[in-house]
């Protein structure tokens, strides 16, 4: 009887030493629940072209200059009585270089930077002759495209970096609703119908004749102009004056 009375207390003993012990040790390890497996982060493609391009607007009539600190060459604020902005192409510290309008194509000037306000384009325009296609980019990006129209063979359309020197909103008569001229010129037009020069400018595609010859593909048909459909030519009421045209062979 003693003995089982002694075994009970033993019991006893090591049931509440592992109690105590139980108690005291840490808690078994849960199991993690499996990692969330987060979306990729979407990565952009490289830009195009560039996303933007710094802007020079004239703060009126002010000179020109053939380098900084130079000669004095000219004028720039007006062209053919429309007020001028214009791509920079190079800084040199109180000093720009701009894309010039006249003549001959891609003429640039030296202003000096107190003499105008700085702003920025984030469109650009691409005419890729060899496809008869226009391309309108913002922000480095592709945002439409649209056969053209562009030179004959006898009267090609002149490549080269150009920029949209005058926006009209309408176009003259038959030129449709944005007209965007830009300050390339002809190479084989010195004098068009008399005006003293032949601008290159982007408007409409003038006759129902010359918008079949379009069509989706685009057609070679003007006196180097380029030339384009209603609806696509709408799609330009956003580009700002300033803004590049690229035209490449």
């Amino acid at each position: 009887m003693a003995l089982a009375a002694v075994a009970a207390v033993l019991v006893l003993v090591v049931v509440a030493v592992v109690g105590l012990v139980r108690r005291d040790s840490p808690p078994a390890p849960v199991a993690a629940p499996p990692p969330t497996t987060l979306p990729a982060t979407t990565t952009l493609p490289p830009t195009e072209v560039p996303a933007t391009t710094a802007l020079a607007t004239p703060n009126g009539e002010i000179a020109t200059y053939r380098a900084p600190d130079g000669e004095a060459v000219g004028t720039v604020g007006f062209w053919y009585g429309y007020p001028m902005t214009m791509p920079i192409v190079e800084e040199q510290g109180d000093w720009l270089r701009i894309m010039m309008p006249e003549r001959p194509n891609m003429s640039t000037a030296w202003v000096r930077a107190a003499d105008v306000t700085r702003s920025a384009s984030n469109f650009r325009i691409v005419v890729r002759l060899s496809e008869t296609r226009l391309i309108a980019y913002q922000d480095g990006y592709e945002i439409f495209s649209a056969p053209v129209g562009i030179g004959k063979d006898s009267t090609p359309t002149a490549p080269g970096n150009f920029f949209v020197a005058v926006v009209l909103k309408p176009g003259p008569a038959g030129y449709g609703p944005v007209v965007l001229d830009t300050s390339g010129h002809s190479e084989a037009i010195t004098s068009w119908e008399g005006s003293g020069d032949a601008v290159t400018s982007i408007h409409g595609s003038i006759s129902a004749a010359s918008a079949a010859r379009i069509g989706t593909t685009g057609t070679k048909i003007s006196n180097g102009c380029i030339r384009m459909l209603e609806a696509d030519q709408r799609k330009l009421d956003v580009i700002p004056l300033g803004t590049p045209v690229d035209i490449i062979p």
